[in-house]
């Protein structure tokens, strides 16, 4: 959005001469006119922010409020509203301003991250929506798994996080704790794949590199420092600074986002979606190796996994971006398929905690999910192992967050 001379946003602008039949549409508003009367229609950012109709003789101002012929605005609700315009003069345009004067920030249980400018882009759109059903093709819109972001709205709560007494394949480091998480924020429905990595750096670092296969799979051979930097983003949890030529540095520069990887908290209770089990669809493993609950949920090394060639299809290695069943909360892949770095330094973990970061210093980052590469017992909602930042190894890959009402 560009902030207006006068003190106004503009939320979205189409603009239509008087007297006109057609339908003029830009993104997501659109003025119908005919004869001397007319509707104008738009999608709201949020039910609380103030709009204001503004008209011009010319496309290109000056623009001004009230007079000829808006008679305000009628009829309210998420998603729409109802402008009716009496048009006083032969030529009129009109347009749509948002106030910012106390202003909340956008919200939506949806957004989309459009990354088709590519790597050379100077900014990414960022667009909310109220539920799933508005988001344009809904979760299984190719787009969202090749040239744009679709991330989900998770709310804050309390959950217990690490493995029971007694849950088959437990290793060290996973003893039970509540974990209280005060913010809301937006997660990845899928993890980052290869045409997403490379719309925004630019390279295929990826090692299942077949062409006509790659685009949808998630991308691995990416470490912790090509993700968020070896310099400022060697930080956390000091500071949640990233470099600027990094993976999340980009998205952050493009979008004025801070977007990031998920703490480790934040993966397993997005994973688990208010599940207890060893699996986030409410059934524990029944053995270490092979798990047919498993291979329902994700890619593993009994489904898929082995047998794999560098330049097989996506029937062998790692699947294509959301071909198992989600989770509770539409989350695709927490099980296999790729690791998903996280930004905590791998440690015991501590007693109950609000907003855990991690520990203080370490070794290795956190790393979780499983992947295409490993059995049942590492595929568990609180299996964790840890990895140096450098690693880059074809089964670990990411998901990204972003906080929600920045």
């Amino acid at each position: 959005m560009n902030r207006m001379r006068n003190g106004y946003v503009r939320l979205t602008m189409a603009l239509v001469c008087a007297g006109l039949t057609s339908v003029s549409q830009a993104e997501d508003l659109v003025i119908q006119s005919f004869d001397s009367t007319g509707l104008l229609t738009f999608n709201e950012i949020t039910t609380a922010t103030v709009y204001q109709v503004q008209w011009a003789n010319a496309p290109t101002g000056g623009w001004h409020s009230g007079s000829p012929g808006v008679t305000g605005i009628v009829a309210r609700g998420w998603g729409q509203n109802v402008v009716t315009v009496g048009v006083a003069q032969a030529v009129c345009f009109y347009r749509v301003a948002a106030s910012v004067t106390n202003a909340p920030a956008p919200t939506g249980d949806y957004i989309v991250v459009d990354l088709s400018g590519g790597a050379n882009a100077t900014s990414y759109p960022v667009a909310y929506y109220r539920t799933l059903g508005d988001v344009p093709g809904g979760a299984a819109n190719e787009a969202y798994k090749t040239t744009s972001l679709l991330m989900r709205l998770i709310s804050n709560g309390v959950f217990t996080m690490g493995s029971p007494v007694g849950e088959l394949g437990v290793y060290a480091n996973e003893t039970q704790h509540q974990v209280t998480l005060t913010r809301n924020f937006y997660i990845g429905v899928y993890e980052v794949t290869q045409k997403q990595w490379e719309q925004v750096m630019g390279d295929w670092p990826g090692y299942y590199n077949n062409a006509s296969w790659r685009d949808a799979r998630p991308v691995e051979q990416v470490s912790y420092d090509d993700i968020r930097g070896s310099s400022a983003g060697a930080d956390w949890p000091v500071s949640n600074g990233v470099d600027a030529a990094s993976f999340m540095g980009r998205l952050r520069m493009r979008t004025g986002q801070t977007f990031d990887l998920p703490t480790e908290s934040q993966w397993e209770y997005a994973c688990r979606a208010g599940t207890s089990t060893a699996l986030n669809s409410g059934y524990n493993i029944t053995n270490v190796n092979s798990d047919a609950h498993l291979a329902d949920l994700g890619r593993y090394w009994y489904n898929g996994g082995s047998g794999y060639t560098q330049n097989g299809d996506t029937s062998v290695g790692t699947a294509s971006a959301g071909q198992y069943l989600p989770n509770a909360w539409g989350l695709y892949d927490m099980h296999g398929n790729v690791w998903e770095w996280c930004l905590d330094w791998y440690g015991s973990y501590p007693d109950a905690v609000s907003d855990p970061a991690g520990a203080a210093t370490g070794s290795g980052r956190v790393v979780r999910g499983g992947s295409w590469f490993n059995f049942a017992d590492h595929c568990r909602s609180a299996g964790r192992v840890s990895s140096t930042p450098d690693t880059r190894v074809d089964y670990v890959g990411l998901r990204a967050v972003m906080p929600a009402g920045q």
